[in-house]
């Protein structure tokens, strides 16, 4: 094993971290992980994201479940659309991007190229907004309508599914926002639905592309005992110290795959 794969593995572990710390953002770690680092296609690296961060945050789903933490219900009433236009957006809409999305003079915008600076777009507005993290107050508990529920799972389904990310970096605030979820509780939340969206959004990527299982397996192992350590430390480190700077190594990172992509 060379030091690449050391780092590599070591990723791994930061990733299970952040799940089980700030309940998202493994996936903003693991896409460049894969691709820079250890130099896996894009398309590649989406889909093995997707089935690390679902099978990590498996794993934290129970551990912040037996913490009373985990809304079943509302988390469940947030997955039926999202994971409905993950695997769509997995199955039928990547596979089908055109190969060169545009050419302008002697620039040309490919569809790896495009996943990646989309996956920085979304990447810079999550960073803002854990960045700027407003204090949440707990509200009355009011439940929004199903169908804004509905719609809104359906639109960052979509999102999640075109970047190959779990989502928890954008549904945490979402649960507190909208469903009027305490923060703690909307992180734990935010996992149930993390895991049912990867999970299936990869059964879509296993039917299309060529999965390397013994790496697979190997590193989603590693990011488990990540979240493991990570859910036990959240008891004592500041959830909003923490988010905030995650914010900022977002932003950074953000910026970084722009350049790489356009340089």
């Amino acid at each position: 094993m060379d030091s690449t794969q050391i780092l590599g593995y070591v990723g791994a572990l930061i990733v299970g971290l952040v799940l089980g710390l700030i309940g998202g953002g493994g996936s903003i770690l693991t896409v460049p992980l894969l691709v820079y680092l250890l130099g896996y296609n894009p398309i590649i690296a989406t889909a093995y994201s997707l089935f690390v961060v679902g099978s990590t945050s498996l794993v934290g789903t129970f551990q912040k479940y037996r913490e009373g933490l985990v809304d079943v219900k509302t988390g469940l009433a947030f997955s039926f659309p999202s994971f409905v236009a993950v695997y769509l957006s997995r199955r039928y809409v990547v596979p089908n991007i055109p190969d060169t999305l545009f050419t302008i003079q002697n620039f040309t915008l490919t569809k790896e190229m495009g996943v990646m600076i989309f996956f920085s777009i979304i990447m810079l507005v999550s960073s803002i907004s854990m960045i700027k993290n407003k204090k949440n107050t707990d509200s009355s508990g009011e439940k929004q309508a199903y169908y804004k529920t509905f719609i809104q799972g359906l639109i960052i389904g979509t999102i999640t599914g075109l970047i190959g990310a779990g989502g928890g970096f954008l549904y945490v605030p979402a649960l507190v926002l909208w469903a009027n979820i305490p923060m703690k509780k909307a992180v734990g939340t935010s996992l149930i639905i993390v895991t049912i969206n990867s999970l299936i959004g990869f059964i879509g990527d296993v039917q299309t592309l060529n999965i390397d299982w013994v790496f697979l397996l190997s590193f989603a192992t590693i990011s488990i005992i990540g979240i493991l350590l990570g859910v036990y430390l959240s008891r004592f480190i500041s959830s909003k110290k923490l988010k905030k700077g995650f914010g900022v190594f977002t932003l950074i990172m953000a910026i970084y795959i722009v350049y790489r992509e356009t340089s």
